[in-house]
């Protein structure tokens, strides 16, 4: 199941994309014998600044057709480490052979487009940067495939 990160701006150079970059690395390595991955990373940018409204049909164009869309939103289902990995396994076992995280701007993702999401997963009751998300996913896709694979990166 190839995954994508559809998300709204461009990633500088620095500590956050090393994070996001080292993390789907590893996520390649470890998802590929499990048919997970690897991840791509669409990026958006609204140029006009016109919110929500304006970045919604720039993700929903940046989500390849056929793919279980799933927004990453505040008002999303919270789950585990272990939780995330069987819905990983879960999603490709239906038959999946796209997924996209779909991650807003500054201001969140568009109603419109949250209603179109096959899911909506949150990181917590709290806001997080929407650059610092990316870094969170990418490290959760890592750590679920390690889970998955049995690996001892994972410990609860």
């Amino acid at each position: 199941m190839r995954v994508h990160i559809c998300a709204v701006g461009r990633m500088r150079p620095g500590p956050e994309q090393d994070l996001v970059s080292d993390y789907l690395d590893r996520f390649a390595r470890t998802g590929r014998p499990l048919a997970l991955g690897p991840a791509q990373i669409h990026e958006v940018e609204d140029k006009r600044n016109g919110g929500m409204a304006a970045e919604a049909p720039l993700l929903a164009r940046a989500v390849p057709q056929g793919a279980l869309m799933v927004v990453m939103d505040e008002r999303g289902s919270e789950h585990t480490s272990p939780e995330f990995a069987a819905l990983l396994a879960r999603w490709r076992d239906n038959g999946h052979q796209d997924l996209a995280f779909v991650i807003g701007g500054a201001d969140g993702i568009d109603r419109s487009l949250r209603a179109q999401a096959g899911h909506a997963i949150s990181f917590g009751k709290m806001v997080w940067p929407h650059m610092l998300v990316r870094v969170m996913l990418a490290e959760q896709l890592y750590r679920a495939s390690t889970i998955l694979a049995g690996g001892p990166y994972h410990r609860s």
